[in-house]
C-alpha cells in the first residue's frame, strides 16, 4: 500500500516527464533539475482520506534559458499547473557539473591561462564548480546562467586532486552557451610539492592490534519494515530520500501519538573565509544550489554501516528526466547505547537495578564535491529523538606561495593552506506534539538575586517566554542559562494537569560569520538565528527560498514579515547549527569526523519515564535487576 509521502516510484517519475514534454510541446532543450512527490494536504493525511499521487517538477529550458513549475496528477496524466518564473536559476544541474572539464579543456583562452600557472597536461585536470550567487563578474551580464570554477592538478585517474589546486587562477563559465566567459586570475602560484592520497597502497603500513568486532542479533532485529515505514518500540515513522533536501522523516508517532509531522535539512551553507581572489566568492547553498539528495550514495555493510542492516533504496530523476536507483542509500539498523538508567539502592539491594540503552538509527550519505556529509536520525527506547551530522571528507585547499603564512586559514602540507570556513544546517522541524495545535516557550535557566525567599542564594527557577509571533521569533541559543525550547499542545495535559510537550535541546554553535552587511548575510539570513519560529505554510520548505542559486536573497527571513500570530496554532521550529571550522594539520589528507546536532526530548509527554518497561539484559554475565521479592 502507498503511504501519502512516499517518494516517487521510477513509472511515476516516466510518467510526470513524459506528461510534461506531451503538454508543452514548445520547450526545446528541456531538462528537469527536480522531480519529486507534491505531497497531499495535511489535513487530508491526518484524517486517513485517500489523496490523489501528484508530481511536482522543475523544468528548465537551455534553450530559452526559462524555469518553470509544474504539476502532474498520476492517475490521469494530466498538466494541473504550468507556471513560467522569470528571473529564476534552478539549481546547479549534475549534468553542467560534468560538462566543465570539457568546457575548460576546449577554451583556448582558459588554456593558456593554465600553461601561464605551469600547467601544460590537461588530461588529469580536475574543474570544481562553484555557484556565484550574486557576486558580480566584470563584463559578464548577472542574468546568464553562470557557474565559477577552480582547477586542481591530479598525476592519476584516482589522485587527490586537492593536494594541488592551481592558485590565483577562476574560469566563470556559461552553462548555458557551454563557454569560458571570464578568468579572474592572479600571480601565479608554484603547485604544492606534496601527494594528498589516503588509501591503503598509499599509507603503506596498517595497524595491526586492532582485532574483530562483531555486532550480532541472532535473532534478528526489533524493528520492521513496510515499505517505507519503519516500526520499532512504539515508534512509527516514514523515511525517504528526496532529491533536494536529502533524508527525510515524517509521520512520526509513538504508541499513536503524534509528534513529529517532517523533519528534513531546509538548507545549509559553507561560507568560507578567505578573502583571496580565487576564494571570496566561495558559499554554497548545497539543498538549493546542488540538489543535496541527488548526491546520496550507496552504503556497504561493514564499511558505513555495522550489525544486523536492513536499506531501503532511493529512486530518483536525472536532469533528462530518466529515473535511476541508488541502491542501499538508507541504512536502518539497532546500537546499543550504553546504561538506559541504574539506581544501587545499597541500604536494600544486593544488586542494582540496570537497563541498557539501545537507539533506532536511521542514516544515509551524501557526497557533495570534496565533503561528506553523515545524516543520522536516532529514535531512543525513552521518547528522544537525535539528530547526528558527521562531517568528514577533504578539507578545501588553496596554493600558498613559498614561505607564506595563511592569514585566513592554515597550513595543513608545504604549500597548502586549508582556509577557516563554516558548515551551517537549518533543520525544518514540523512538529505535531499530540495535534496540530502548539505554542512554543522558550525556557532559561535561572538562578535567581538573593532577597525575601530566596536568602541562601540558591534558588534556579524555569523561566518561560511564550514566542507568539513571527516578528519576535528569531532567538539565539545560551549555553549559560541552559536554554531550550519548549513546544506543547494546550489543549491536551498530563496527568499532572500540564500541557504535554516536546523540547528542543539544541547544538549551542555558532551562527553565520559573514558580515550583516554582505551579500552572503542577505541570501543566508536562516544562519544568522539559532531559532526562527513561523505558522505552517505548505509552499515554505526551503529557508533561503526555493531558487537560491543567483537569488539576492529569499525565504524565511521575508516569510516572517508576515507577522503571522504563533499561539495554539500549527507551527514550524528552523534550527540553525554547525560548526565553525578552523583547519587543522589532522584534517589532512582526510578528515576524522566532526559531529553536531541537537535533539527533541519529551517535556511532559508523558506521565513518568517510559523506559520503565525495558527488561534487564539477558546475557549479563551478573545480576542487572534485584531478585524478584515473591
Amino acid at each position: 500500500m502507498t503511504h501519502p509521502y512516499d517518494p516517487l516510484s521510477a513509472d511515476e517519475i516516466t510518467a510526470a516527464v513524459a506528461a510534461v514534454l506531451a503538454a508543452r510541446t514548445e520547450l526545446t532543450e528541456p531538462r528537469f533539475p527536480l522531480v519529486r512527490t507534491d505531497p497531499p494536504a495535511k489535513d487530508a493525511v491526518r484524517t486517513g482520506h485517500d489523496t490523489e499521487r501528484a508530481a511536482f517538477l522543475v523544468v528548465y529550458d537551455r534553450a530559452d534559458a526559462a524555469t518553470y513549475e509544474a504539476r502532474v496528477q498520476l492517475a490521469s496524466g494530466t498538466v494541473t499547473a504550468w507556471e513560467h518564473l522569470p528571473g529564476v536559476q534552478p539549481a546547479i544541474m549534475i549534468e553542467e557539473i560534468m560538462e566543465l572539464d570539457t568546457i575548460v579543456r576546449k577554451s583556448p583562452e582558459a588554456v593558456a591561462a593554465l600553461a601561464r600557472h605551469g600547467v601544460t597536461d590537461l588530461d588529469l585536470l580536475q574543474i570544481d564548480p562553484w555557484s556565484t550567487g550574486t557576486l558580480p563578474v566584470p563584463g559578464v551580464d548577472a542574468r546568464r546562467r553562470i557557474i565559477r570554477a577552480s582547477a586542481y592538478v591530479r598525476e592519476f585517474a584516482e589522485d587527490n586532486g586537492y593536494a594541488r589546486p592551481v592558485g590565483n587562477l577562476v574560469f566563470v563559465v556559461d552553462c548555458n552557451e557551454r563557454t569560458v566567459v571570464a578568468i579572474e586570475e592572479g600571480d601565479p602560484i608554484p603547485l604544492p610539492p606534496e601527494s594528498g592520497n589516503y588509501d591503503v597502497a598509499s599509507v603503506g603500513q596498517l595497524r595491526t592490534d586492532l582485532r574483530p568486532l562483531e555486532i550480532t542479533q541472532p535473532e534478528g532485529p526489533s524493528f520492521t519494515v513496510d515499505g517505507n515505514v519503519i516500526e520499532w518500540q512504539r515508534w512509527r515513522l516514514h523515511v525517504h530520500v528526496d532529491p533536494v533536501e536529502g533524508l527525510v522523516l515524517s509521520d512520526v508517532s509513538y504508541t499513536g501519538r503524534s509528534i513529529l509531522h517532517r523533519a528534513a535539512i531546509s538548507e545549509m551553507v559553507v561560507p568560507y573565509g578567505d578573502t583571496s581572489g580565487d576564494f571570496y566568492f566561495r558559499n554554497v547553498f548545497d539543498a538549493g544550489e546542488y540538489n543535496l539528495g541527488k548526491t546520496v550514495g550507496s552504503l556497504s555493510l561493514g564499511c558505513d554501516c555495522l550489525g544486523e542492516i536492513r536499506y531501503l533504496d532511493a529512486v530518483l530523476a536525472d536532469e533528462s528526466g530518466r529515473p535511476h536507483t541508488i541502491s542501499n542509500a538508507i541504512c536502518l539498523h539497532e546500537e546499543d547505547y550504553g546504561i538506559l538508567w541504574k539506581h544501587w539502592n545499597f541500604r536494600y539491594q544486593d544488586q542494582p537495578e540496570v537497563r541498557r540503552s539501545r537507539r533506532m538509527v536511521v542514516s544515509a550519505i551524501h557526497t557533495i564535491g570534496n565533503y561528506e556529509y553523515g545524516f543520522f536520525w536516532c529514535l531512543y527506547l525513552d521518547g528522544t529523538i537525535a539528530f547526528e551530522a558527521k562531517l568528514t571528507g577533504i578539507v578545501q585547499t588553496r596554493a600558498v606561495a613559498p614561505g607564506e603564512t595563511p592569514g585566513f586559514g592554515t597550513l595543513v602540507a608545504p604549500g597548502l593552506d586549508a582556509p577557516n570556513h563554516q558548515h551551517l544546517f537549518n533543520m525544518r522541524l514540523d512538529l505535531e506534539v499530540d495535534g496540530p495545535r502548539n505554542t512554543v516557550y522558550e525556557v532559561d535557566a535561572v538562578g535567581l538575586p538573593m532577597g525575601p525567599g530566596n536568602e541562601h542564594g540558591n534558588a534556579i527557577v524555569a523561566r518561560t517566554t511564550a514566542i507568539t509571533n513571527e516578528r519576535d521569533a528569531r532567538r539565539a541559543c545560551n549555553a549559560a542559562t541552559a536554554r531550550t525550547w519548549k513546544i506543547v499542545n494546550p489543549d491536551v495535559t498530563n496527568r499532572l494537569g500540564e500541557p504535554v510537550g516536546y523540547k528542543l535541546v539544541p547544538f549551542t554553535g555558532p551562527t553565520l560569520l559573514a558580515a550583516p552587511e554582505s551579500d552572503l548575510a542577505r541570501r543566508a539570513e536562516f544562519a544568522r538565528h539559532h531559532l526562527w519560529v513561523t505558522r505552517y505554510d505548505p509552499r515554505e520548505l526551503h529557508a533561503a527560498g526555493d531558487y537560491p542559486n543567483q537569488h539576492p536573497g529569499d525565504g524565511i527571513g521575508e516569510w516572517v514579515k508576515q507577522e503571522r500570530d504563533l499561539e495554539n496554532t500549527d507551527v514550524v521550529l528552523w534550527h540553525t547549527f554547525g560548526t565553525s571550522h578552523l583547519p587543522r594539520p589532522e584534517d589532512w589528507p582526510i578528515m576524522p569526523c566532526d559531529y553536531v546536532g541537537f535533539s527533541l526530548k519529551p517535556a511532559g509527554f508523558f506521565d513518568r519515564n517510559p523506559a520503565l518497561d525495558v527488561p534487564p539484559p539477558t546475557h549479563a554475565a551478573g545480576h542487572c535487576a534485584a531478585p524478584d521479592p515473591s
